[in-house]
């Protein structure tokens, strides 16, 4: 056990070298870089495993076909001045947009702030302090740059959550540019017709017979969904709008208030 145990730290010295020489002659752009690709090849191989694992999934395995709201999930009430709508939230697999939303909740960063995009048939848009889709900051610019170096916090994709009709997800301006904004999948229209087996899970495929917004996947970080409230949804989606599909008259949240907070232990 000794001798292994040496010839391991003799081997890790020698890679250590292996890096400092590599460093010396490459330069450490070239090997911070090459060690990027590496992991991103390493992310992307166990993302295609999920992958295959979620298509041969039963309905249990996707949290927004359930209404219950489970020990690992959240709950929170978005009260708005048309209606309360009730929405789950699933940290375990969008841990950055929850924790960000749950603590702008808890902070009262939403209240008051208006839904300055609303397009019926498509999905209804909020938490911008500016009102018209500009503005909107994560918990942590200005914190922690590891997280937000500026220009907002990752995108979380995950073979498990689709934007189905009653999905909250993130709005961002392009990959990695998560701040603030948030938006709620209100299409009614079926969906499942675009799809067939083996391009999407079976329990998903039916789900979207209910409506969502298919061409949203992958591109956005869905991190919860409405387990009943959808008909005020229905209603904030219905009203009038003016250019830039901004209400005429506003809408606003009141307040989001914390029922649960998930316990991941």
């Amino acid at each position: 056990m000794k001798k292994l145990f040496l010839i391991s730290l003799i081997g890790l010295a020698f890679l250590t070298g292996c890096d400092k020489v590599e460093r010396t002659l490459k330069g450490d752009d070239y090997v911070d870089q090459k060690e990027a690709l590496k992991q991103a090849k390493e992310t992307n191989e166990k993302y295609q495993k999920e992958i295959q694992r979620a298509l041969k999934s039963g309905k249990d395995a996707f949290p927004q076909l359930s209404n219950k709201v489970a020990k690992d999930e959240s709950q929170v009430i978005l009260s708005t001045s048309m209606g309360d709508i009730n929405i789950k939230l699933f940290p375990k697999y969008a841990p950055l947009a929850v924790e960000n939303f749950i603590t702008h909740a808890k902070e009262g960063y939403y209240d008051g702030l208006t839904f300055h995009r609303v397009i019926k048939d498509f999905m209804i848009q909020t938490g911008d302090p500016n009102g018209d889709g500009t503005g909107g900051q994560s918990i942590w610019k200005g914190k922690d740059d590891n997280i937000d170096s500026g220009s907002g916090f990752k995108n979380e994709v995950t073979p498990y959550l689709f934007n189905l009709r009653g999905a909250l997800a993130m709005a961002n301006a392009g990959p990695d540019t998560n701040g603030s904004q948030f938006f709620i999948n209100q299409n009614p229209n079926n969906q499942a017709e675009q799809l067939k087996e083996g391009d999407y899970p079976a329990p998903i495929i039916e789900a979207y017979k209910n409506g969502g917004n298919l061409n949203l996947d992958g591109d956005y970080t869905v991190f919860g969904q409405v387990i009943s409230g959808m008909d005020i949804v229905d209603k904030i989606a219905a009203v009038e709008t003016s250019d830039g599909d901004k209400p005429k008259e506003d809408v606003t949240i009141k307040t989001i208030t914390i029922k649960q907070e998930a316990n991941l232990q």
